[in-house]
């Protein structure tokens, strides 16, 4: 589910989007083809297991952008 739509559950409805950004200490260009292939399966195995929905995950050597939504009930600290 992307765009503008609402999500329902039984009791509520929500529209929440996380932007999450993940730097790389001292911002050094660590982030080769490799890791960000773990990255992306590390991610899509997450959005697996949780309720939650990887919009987009992006990468530059030197940070993670990721943009999700998910149940109100599910902590992005989770």
């Amino acid at each position: 589910m992307s765009g503008g739509e609402d999500q329902k559950g039984y009791h509520c409805a929500w529209q929440i989007h996380y932007h999450l950004v993940f730097p790389v200490k001292y911002r050094k260009a660590l982030l080769d083809k490799m890791v960000i292939k773990i990255i992306e399966e590390t991610a899509y195995g997450i959005q697996e297991r949780y309720a939650i929905e990887m919009e987009a995950l992006g990468m530059d050597k030197n940070h993670i952008h990721l943009l999700s939504n998910a149940h109100p009930k599910i902590s992005p600290e989770e």
